[in-house]
């Protein structure tokens, strides 16, 4: 073993087998594309995919849970076209701050470059800024909605996690935001070449993978949501400020990993990265929330909609089928007891067998028959005034009087001696 060994030793490094290389990720060589327009091209950076996909995935998951919740359709992109870009600036805002020094020189002397503040596709978004001017966006879209913020932030706290984890790889192609340096067989390769590339260092350092640290963290921590959150079913807000704990705890052992430059804050005799500091903060805040809404018991928790905004379907709590009599009794048609009264009202027709207007119906009485009803109608033939005698008595109808002897007192045929309706108009 010790001679096979001494013999790769001697070998040159490009005769070197491939699989006897130290195991690492290397290392992308693509990092984007360009599309040929008239004027030149537009560059599309892998970075700006990556985060398209989180946005875009993300939204999915938001939009499935929040359906579950009995949310009005489709008001979950309502929402997402305020908190999106809000979320963008807020995310590209902090990211400024909390790095200054590129655009506004080290001790903010001047000497930055303003222009890069937004060249968003060079990378940088600062997750606190994004969540907290998102969370504004949100409002906006909950508030023109109808809904309540609180529970479209339990939705979406899955899905946001979810985002972010796509969304992490973005620094992967920048080959940016690494760790520092280490020999593990998953050491991340960056360009020596690279602007990023710290100095100091061997042209074959490879270093922490800290964006795939956080992406798998954030990947464990969607299903540990879901799944606390199908055992105790967070309202009020609660599932969100879990999922800011869960984030928060990652983040301050996988940012202390980092060697970029960034803005150090000296509290309590510690001088660490303000990214440190803000997520300890974040996570102290959110379990403090946590625990006051848990004590909390408002009623009426499980609706989505804000006071007043329930639709009326919803607050009845029944399901209404197009069609149905109710809804033709709401939009100001006939009920099933309003069709029985107008039935009855139109004077003695239903009780004498005559069906309602609009309704023909055979006559079932076996006295009266067909053949009867036909003797005494008009003979149009013979002329007006002429009519064919019945061959026997018919009995009186309820809807009009005859004369005693069964004959109309005017000598027409069919007429009713008060001037009603012929007897015949109800049996055709």
């Amino acid at each position: 073993m010790q001679m096979l060994h001494s013999a790769a030793a001697l070998l040159p490094v490009n005769l070197v087998p491939v699989n006897m290389v130290p195991a690492s990720i290397p290392s992308p060589d693509w990092s984007g594309f360009d599309i040929p327009l008239p004027w030149g091209s537009l560059r599309i950076h892998a970075y700006a995919l990556c985060i398209l996909a989180g946005i875009i995935v993300g939204l999915w998951l938001t939009s499935v849970r929040w359906a579950r919740r009995g949310a009005p359709e489709g008001s979950v992109w309502d929402i997402a076209i305020w908190a999106i870009p809000f979320g963008i600036i807020g995310g590209r805002l902090y990211h400024v701050f909390s790095s200054p020094d590129a655009y506004f020189g080290p001790g903010f002397d001047g000497t930055g470059d303003l222009s890069l503040i937004p060249q968003i596709q060079r990378g940088g978004l600062g997750i606190w800024g994004a969540v907290v001017l998102g969370a504004f966006g949100a409002w906006i879209g909950c508030r023109r909605a109808g809904v309540k913020l609180t529970a479209f932030m339990d939705a979406a706290a899955p899905g946001l996690l979810l985002a972010q984890a796509i969304g992490r790889w973005g620094n992967y192609f920048n080959q940016e935001l690494f760790g520092g340096p280490t020999t593990l067989p998953w050491g991340l390769q960056v360009d020596a070449d690279n602007a990023n590339f710290p100095s100091g260092y061997p042209a074959d350092t490879l270093f922490h993978p800290t964006f795939l640290y956080e992406s798998l963290w954030n990947i464990a921590g969607v299903l540990l949501l879901l799944a606390l959150d199908r055992r105790f079913h967070f309202r009020r807000g609660r599932l969100f400020w879990l999922y800011a704990m869960y984030y928060t705890l990652g983040r301050v052992w996988i940012e202390a990993m980092r060697i970029d430059d960034a803005e150090r804050i000296s509290l309590f005799g510690i001088t660490t990265r303000l990214n440190v500091w803000t997520s300890i903060f974040v996570f102290v805040a959110a379990l403090a929330v946590f625990i006051v809404l848990g004590r909390r018991k408002p009623a009426d928790a499980d609706s989505v909609y804000l006071p007043g905004r329930k639709p009326a379907a919803v607050a009845a709590g029944r399901s209404e089928k197009p069609g149905s009599f109710a809804e033709k009794a709401d939009d100001g048609g006939p009920s099933v007891e309003g069709e029985k009264e107008g039935k009855s009202a139109r004077g003695g027709e239903r009780e004498s067998g005559s069906p309602a207007v609009g309704h023909p119906v055979r006559d079932t009485d076996p006295i009266v028959s067909n053949s009867e009803s036909r003797d005494n109608l008009p003979d149009n033939q013979n002329g007006p005034g002429h009519s064919s005698a019945p061959t026997e008595a018919v009995p009186a109808s309820t809807g009009g009087t005859t004369s005693a002897k069964g004959t109309p007192d005017s000598g027409k045929s069919g007429t009713t001696a008060n001037g009603t309706a012929s007897e015949t108009d109800g049996t055709r």
